[in-house]
């Protein structure tokens, strides 16, 4: 792809969201969220092959449909209120069907079925964009109306989330589906705690984009798609192999790494709710989550593929480490210590 194409698309993106975050008006952060709809697909195609063809075909799909019913509900708002504002969503109909709408956009269960057959199709990059970047816009919109949101349909596909996503990871070796389902598992505790502490959620959310960030870079650093190539990681990288031990373990919420700090406090805010049984589900559904982070730290660090070679090691190429992946994974380990300064500023 041209650079300048290139630079095109991921300014359109920013604009995207940036105009999104930044709206108060129903219609403009609709125009925001078809802009980063419309931005990422020339994104998606640039491989020129089919399974990222059916990705992008799929990807526009369903965020047509979410558009399609972002704009109905809002539109059904201001019908019955008379404003276009965000913050007035009272009526239960348009509420209901706007929650829906945000759940199919950010891959919440049970709208989950598109996340990991588009991110299969298509490359880490624009995986990391995907999980990443184009959570913010949808995010937002819920954090916004979090308090007029319906808490019984949250709860009920938060739970959803945490049970499919943990679930559909245990038998998956593709690194982009397992991370398809990661993304759903933590997209569930985030609505979970979304309208009784929203700061919660926002914390959440940006514990889970240094995660998935410093796990996709470190994946597009290594070459590693699946199970089989992660087994040969450490042959090449050892240091990014066991830092990529750290991440997962974070992933999977272990102490004492960051991952372990919104779990903890989701589920503390949720016991002061009197939300004890809800709690208890919540917990052992991470173990399944947990299961799969430990399997792929066993393939990275306690298996050797078979070698016909008379050396145990291979040749290392130079990597072009950014020094972004330190810094990720070192926010991934060490964010723990600093719980009490995050509370004071939320």
């Amino acid at each position: 792809m041209s650079p300048y194409a290139l630079s095109m698309l991921m300014s359109s993106l920013a604009v995207g969201t940036i105009v999104t975050l930044s709206s108060h008006h129903w219609f403009l952060a609709w125009m925001g969220l078809e802009i980063n709809t419309l931005a990422i697909i020339p994104l998606m195609t640039k491989m020129h092959h089919p399974r990222a063809t059916e990705s992008a075909t799929k990807y526009f799909l369903t965020q047509a449909t979410a558009s399609a019913l972002i704009l109905f509900s809002t539109t059904i708002n201001a019908w019955m209120t008379g404003e276009w504002t965000i913050m007035n969503m009272t009526n239960p109909t348009p509420t209901v069907i706007l929650t829906l709408a945000l759940a199919i956009k950010l891959g919440i269960a049970p709208f989950h079925l598109w996340l990991p057959d588009v991110l299969q199709g298509l490359n880490m990059l624009t995986c990391l964009i995907l999980s990443t970047w184009q959570k913010l816009a949808p995010m937002a919109l819920m954090m916004l109306t979090s308090h007029q949101l319906n808490t019984n349909l949250l709860i009920a596909m938060a739970l959803m989330s945490t049970i499919i996503g943990g679930w559909g990871g245990l038998n998956q070796t593709q690194m982009r589906k397992i991370m398809a389902y990661s993304s759903i598992a933590h997209l569930g505790w985030m609505i979970l705690v979304i309208s009784f502490a929203p700061s919660l959620a926002l914390l959440n959310l940006l514990i889970y984009l240094v995660l998935t960030s410093s796990m996709f870079l470190m994946l597009m650093t290594l070459n590693s798609t699946n199970t089989n190539k992660l087994s040969i990681s450490w042959l090449k990288t050892p240091t990014l192999a066991a830092s990529m031990m750290v991440t997962l373990m974070a992933l999977g919420g272990l102490p004492p790494t960051s991952g372990f700090l919104p779990k903890w406090l989701i589920l503390q805010e949720m016991t002061k709710q009197h939300l004890g049984t809800l709690s208890a589900l919540m917990a052992m559904s991470a173990l399944l989550s947990l299961f799969f982070y430990i399997r792929l730290s066993y393939t990275i660090s306690m298996t050797s593929p078979p070698n016909i070679s008379n050396s145990s090691l291979t040749w290392r190429k130079k990597k072009n480490l950014t020094y972004l992946i330190p810094i990720l994974i070192i926010m991934s380990a060490t964010m723990m210590p600093i719980t009490p300064t995050l509370l004071l500023l939320n």
